[in-house]
C-alpha cells in the first residue's frame, strides 16, 4: 500500500491511503465468503450461492465490510511503519472504493511531549478542620429557618423534633459532620493546589481533538440535564454556544491535567490495577503522599 504522510503542525498529522487492487480484492473475497455462509437467496442453500449471485444481492454489504476490514488494518500498519504515536481515533475522511482501489485520508493528533520540572516536594497549606461554637450555632439557626420555627427556642424539644435525644448530642452530631465536610473541602483545595503547582511547572502542547472530543462529551452531558429540566429545545439552542464557551477552557485544562498526570504515572511506573481505579487518583495519592505540607 501507499501512505503519504504529512505533518500539519506540531501534533496534527495527515495520512493519505492508496491500497491496491490485490489486498482490496483478498479482503472482499473474504468478505464475500463470510457473507455466502448465511446469505438466504431462493434457490441456493447457505454457503452454496455463486458469487455472481451474491454480488446482485449482496454487493453493497460486500463493498461497506471490506472497507470497514481494511481501514483499520491499514492505519495500524502504517503507525507502526511511521513510529507515530496516537493521541486519540483518527478522523477518517474522503473514502472512496473505484476501479478496485481503496483510498482514504486518516487526520490524526500525536501524543504530545510533556516536560514536567517539579512534581515531587511541592509546597501545599492545610487549612485547619476545627469546628468552632459559633459555627455549630450557625448551623442550627439555619435549621431553625428552615422548619420556619424563627420564635422556636434552640433546646432539647427543638432537638428532638430534628430526631436526637438532647440539644448536647445534635450539637454533636453536627461538630462531626461539619469536621468532615471541612475535612474533605480541605481534601479538595490541597488537591487543587498540586493542580496549579503542575500546570505551573509543565509544557506540553495540548491535543485539540481530545479537547473537542471531550467537549463534545460535557456539552451533551450539560444540555441532557438542562433537557431534563424542562428546559425547551429553541432555548437549548440559545444556551449551547454560551455552555461551550464556558466549558471549553475548563476541558482544555482537564486534558491537560490529565496528560501530566499520565507523564508522572509514567515516570515512577505508577499504574492502576484494572480499569475501575483511576490512574489519575493514584498518581494524586502519590503527589500528596511527596508533598510539603504545612498548617495554615
Amino acid at each position: 500500500m501507499k501512505v503519504e504522510v504529512k505533518k500539519m503542525d506540531a501534533l496534527k498529522h495527515e495520512m493519505k491511503f492508496e491500497i491496491p487492487r490485490e489486498r482490496v480484492s483478498q479482503a472482499m473475497d473474504a468478505v464475500y465468503l463470510e457473507i455466502g455462509k448465511h446469505a438466504k437467496v431462493k434457490g441456493f442453500r447457505p454457503g452454496h450461492v455463486p458469487r455472481h449471485i451474491l454480488a446482485s444481492t449482496h454487493g453493497r454489504l460486500a463493498q461497506d465490510e471490506t472497507i470497514k476490514k481494511i481501514i483499520p488494518e491499514a492505519y495500524h500498519e502504517a503507525l507502526e511503519e511511521h513510529q507515530l504515536n496516537p493521541i486519540d481515533m483518527p478522523e477518517i475522511t474522503d473514502v472512496d472504493l473505484k476501479d478496485g482501489i481503496l483510498t482514504f485520508k486518516a487526520t490524526l493528533d500525536i501524543r504530545p511531549q510533556v516536560e514536567i520540572n517539579k512534581y515531587k516536594g511541592m509546597e501545599v497549606i492545610r487549612k485547619k478542620s476545627d469546628v468552632t461554637d459559633e459555627e455549630i450555632q450557625k448551623t442550627l439557626e439555619f435549621f431553625k429557618k428552615g422548619r420556619g420555627e424563627e420564635t422556636v427556642t434552640i433546646d432539647d424539644a427543638f432537638a428532638k423534633g430534628m430526631g436526637f435525644p438532647s440539644l448536647e448530642e445534635f450539637k454533636t452530631a453536627l461538630k462531626r459532620q461539619l469536621a468532615f465536610d471541612k475535612d474533605r473541602n480541605n481534601r479538595l483545595d490541597i488537591e487543587n493546589q498540586i493542580v496549579e503547582n503542575l500546570l505551573k511547572n509543565a509544557k506540553l502542547i495540548v491535543p485539540q481533538s481530545l479537547v473537542k472530543r471531550q467537549l463534545h462529551y460535557r456539552l451533551n452531558d450539560a444540555l441532557q440535564r438542562l433537557k431534563n429540566q424542562g428546559s425547551k429545545e429553541e432555548d437549548l439552542k440559545t444556551k449551547e454556544g454560551e455552555l461551550r464557551k464556558q466549558l471549553e477552557p475548563l476541558v482544555e485544562r482537564e486534558v491537560k491535567v490529565y496528560l501530566i498526570l499520565e507523564e508522572i504515572a509514567k515516570l515512577e511506573n505508577i499504574t492502576a490495577a484494572d480499569q475501575n481505579e483511576s490512574l489519575g487518583g493514584k498518581v494524586m495519592e502519590y503527589l500528596l503522599k511527596e508533598a510539603s505540607w504545612k498548617d495554615a
